[in-house]
């Protein structure tokens, strides 16, 4: 198989079957296939992707019990892709599937590991460039990304990635925090932006989630800036401390009591921040390793019979 276009379905009865249609008519010249992965959307796109994967042989599907995400039901579709190109594609039409050409065409060139997407003219509205702005900033410092890499929903995974990626089975993966631990193999190339034709939006509640996962799941800086403020907090209450001193030592006074105080709370303060981060290192590797909740669960499938011959 040449591609694989994963996409995560989420109230997108209006636009789904355009979509696939749109995509296999694109894609006729490669062997390919399409994933969808219903992510228990409320509305009719399970009957919908249902009729296209009994309609379509290129078409798998996958339904989940509830709704786990989307960044979940992509993991999902990873699972079942076999292309030697897995691509990422929303469910809004905000991506023409002709772009997909220009992913595949700058793989091939770079030989590159990960294509991301990136707009000239962006359709989005004000709060989801917002949003996006904030995720980019936190990747770059947290993920080592580099500065000028714009981490787009819209992209092309190697297969050989892609079979790193889906050996992690925690509950909050992050696509984008998982590539970076896999490769920096990564290239970028210009696509076309059009407004969203339907499909799930994002939403307050969606960004603060991702914003958690990446601070808590992907990387130990946060922890580590508490250690490292601890530090800092012994080492002022030392310099403080000897300063006091060498004063009272010129001035040939007592030192200040107030003073002593002060430092005293200070340099303890430093001691528990220093102790917290510590115990926090080990409580954030247990955590990320041992927890049992499941990334997403299947209620049915729809694949190929050759999948079974």
């Amino acid at each position: 198989m040449d591609i694989s276009v994963i996409i995560p379905v989420y109230k997108s009865e209006t636009t789904l079957a355009p979509l696939v249609e749109r995509i296999l008519s694109t894609l006729r010249t490669y062997r390919m296939e399409i994933v969808l992965v219903n992510d228990g959307s409320p509305d009719r796109s399970e009957a919908i992707c249902t009729e296209l994967a009994e309609r379509f042989q290129q078409v798998k599907f996958i339904s989940l019990r509830r709704n786990f995400g989307e960044f979940n039901a992509v993991m999902c579709g990873l699972h079942y892709a076999t292309g030697r190109y897995c691509v990422m594609v929303d469910d809004d039409f905000q991506n023409p599937p002709s772009e997909i050409l220009k992913l595949v065409a700058e793989a091939e060139r770079g030989q590159y590991d990960v294509v991301y997407s990136y707009y000239q003219t962006k359709q989005h509205s004000l709060f989801r460039n917002t949003g996006s702005w904030v995720v980019n900033q936190m990747t770059t410092r947290l993920l080592d990304k580099p500065r000028d890499l714009y981490l787009s929903s819209f992209k092309l995974i190697r297969q050989e990635v892609v079979r790193e990626m889906i050996r992690y089975t925690g509950p909050y993966p992050y696509l984008d925090g998982l590539i970076f631990r896999v490769t920096r193999n990564v290239g970028k190339v210009a696509v076309e932006h059009h407004k969203r034709e339907g499909g799930s939006s994002y939403t307050l509640r969606k960004l603060i989630s991702l914003f958690l996962n990446i601070l808590f799941c992907y990387s130990p800086r946060p922890i580590r800036l508490v250690t490292n403020t601890g530090f800092v907090l012994i080492l002022l209450s030392i310099l403080g401390s000897l300063t006091e001193l060498a004063t009272s030592f010129l001035s040939k006074h007592l030192p200040e009591t107030d003073h002593l105080i002060w430092l005293t709370v200070i340099f303890l303060g430093g001691i528990q921040l220093v102790g917290l981060g510590l115990v926090g290192e080990y409580i954030g590797k247990i955590f990320m390793t041992q927890n049992g909740l499941p990334q997403f669960v299947v209620k049915k499938t729809i694949l190929p019979k050759e999948i079974f011959s």
